[in-house]
This record gives C-alpha cells, sequence and structure tokens, in this order.
C-alpha cells in the first residue's frame, strides 16, 4: 500500500481540486451544507450496501465520494471562517486523544467492555447533559434503538445475562398477544414496538448487527422473488394469477440457488 508520503500528496491533490471546483464549476459553487445533505446520506447507505456485498471495489469508490463530501463540508466552511479541513482534522485528533486515556495516559483497562464506559463517563465530564445527547434525533429506528442500548449500557444500565434479556422478549410478545385480543391499535403498536425493542437489544447480546441482520434478510428475499418472477415470465405466467402453492415452487427452488 502506500506510504506517508503518498497518502499525504493524494490527500493534497484532492485539497487542490475541491478549491478548484468550487471556484470554476457553476454546480459545486451553487453547493450548500443544506443541498449535499440528503447527498451525504445517500452515498452513506450506498457505502452500508458495499459492505454488506463485501464488495472492496466498491467500498474504496463509496469512501472517496464520502471523503468529498468531508472536504466539501470543509471548504464551505472556510468560507465564512467557520471551520476547515485543518481545525476539522486537530479536532477529531483531540478528541480520541482525551477519549483514549489507556493509550494517551496512565488510565488502565481491562477490556473492551471497560474502554466503552470510560469513553461514555469521559463524554458527560465533557459536558453532554446525557449520555443519550450523542444519538441523532433523524437516525432510522433500529439503528436508534441500538446506539440506545448501547450507550446506557456503556454506564451499566444492563441485564446481567442474555437469558434475561430473552426473557424479556417473551414477556413483551405474551404482552403484544393480549393486546391482540383486545383488538386496541394503539396499544397494539405500543407493545409491537417493545418487543422490537427488547429483540434489538437481545441482538447486541448475541453479537449481532441487527440493522445489517435485517438488511441481509431483505436482500435475501428480494433475490429470491425476482427469481420467482422470472420463472413465471419464462413460463408465460403472470404472477397475480398463479396460486400460492405454484408460486411455492419457484419460492423452493430459489431457495436452492
Amino acid at each position: 500500500m502506500n506510504n506517508r508520503k503518498e497518502q499525504l500528496a493524494a490527500l493534497d491533490r484532492l485539497l487542490t481540486i475541491m478549491d478548484e471546483l468550487r471556484a470554476q464549476c457553476p454546480w459545486d459553487r451553487k453547493q450548500t451544507f443544506e443541498s449535499l445533505r440528503h447527498l451525504t446520506i445517500e452515498e452513506t447507505y450506498e457505502l452500508a450496501d458495499a459492505i454488506l456485498d463485501k464488495d472492496l471495489a466498491g467500498m474504496e469508490g463509496e469512501l472517496g465520494d464520502l471523503l468529498l463530501h468531508i472536504f466539501f463540508y470543509a471548504k464551505i466552511g472556510s468560507e465564512s471562517q467557520s471551520f476547515d479541513i485543518t481545525s476539522i482534522a486537530n479536532a477529531i485528533s483531540d478528541k480520541l486523544i482525551n477519549r483514549h486515556p489507556h493509550i494517551y495516559g496512565d488510565i488502565t483497562v481491562a477490556d473492551e467492555e471497560e474502554v466503552k464506559r470510560n469513553w461514555e463517563q469521559l463524554k458527560l465530564k465533557e459536558g453532554k447533559e446525557s449520555v443519550l445527547s450523542g444519538v441523532p434525533n433523524s437516525l432510522p429506528a433500529i439503528i436508534k434503538a441500538s446506539r440506545i442500548q448501547d450507550k446506557v449500557a456503556g454506564v451499566g444500565f444492563d441485564w446481567e445475562a442474555s437469558h434475561q434479556v430473552l426473557d424479556k422478549v417473551k414477556e413483551e410478545l405474551e404482552e403484544l398477544s393480549d393486546e391482540i385480543v383486545k383488538g386496541d391499535k394503539e396499544a397494539i403498536e405500543a407493545e409491537f414496538g417493545d418487543v422490537l425493542f427488547s429483540m434489538i437489544n437481545y441482538a447486541r447480546f448475541l453479537g449481532v448487527d441487527p440493522e445489517s441482520a435485517l438488511e441481509r434478510t431483505n436482500k435475501k428475499f428480494t433475490k429470491r422473488f425476482v427469481y420467482l418472477e422470472q420463472q413465471a415470465k419464462l413460463q408465460g405466467k403472470n404472477i397475480k394469477d398463479m396460486t400460492l402453492a405454484q408460486m411455492e415452487v419457484y419460492w423452493q427452488e430459489a431457495k436452492n440457488l
């Protein structure tokens, strides 16, 4: 791989290109923090897709797109003297040093869990009003629930063993069943949310990323259903006119691909 000199030269090249585009390109010159926001979110999801697909070449490309966005935001920030790439890099470097006293200080830690607990405690000392204040409100619900549980566990608010979490899942399922019998839609939704929250917490104890697990299932289902559609078309059938039994034949075939 490239050495440090080559890495710095590549970053300098991108900085120069960003300056030139901002000065000369009508589209780049027009962009603002707000106009780039949705594009950054889109690029992040494209990277997430490449990661799930284990597409290393795709990851390289998408990481480049995100790096461009960081440089773009830095350039816009520099134009109002708010921040630039130097202040951004120094800020994250300072944060990493402060949050890793076991590396840059005299703190001793036993394992990864202690590192995570120290991290949350240090954030509180830095002025955070709550360990949850760092969880963005706009996160997708599954990721948000996972981050909430990670953070409260970091300060000791957690179950002691995975079987306790599984018992909680079963308890929530029973409560959901009770509300389904009663037919109260609002209560059903509330209990369904509790079931999901408990399942996400159980995933954490199992070492499973619930967002990735669900997305892998989405991809698997999509692949199988597309196969079903293709096979129906090859047989001259309209999928809407097929029985479930007929569709099940192709579905089982798809599972063996």
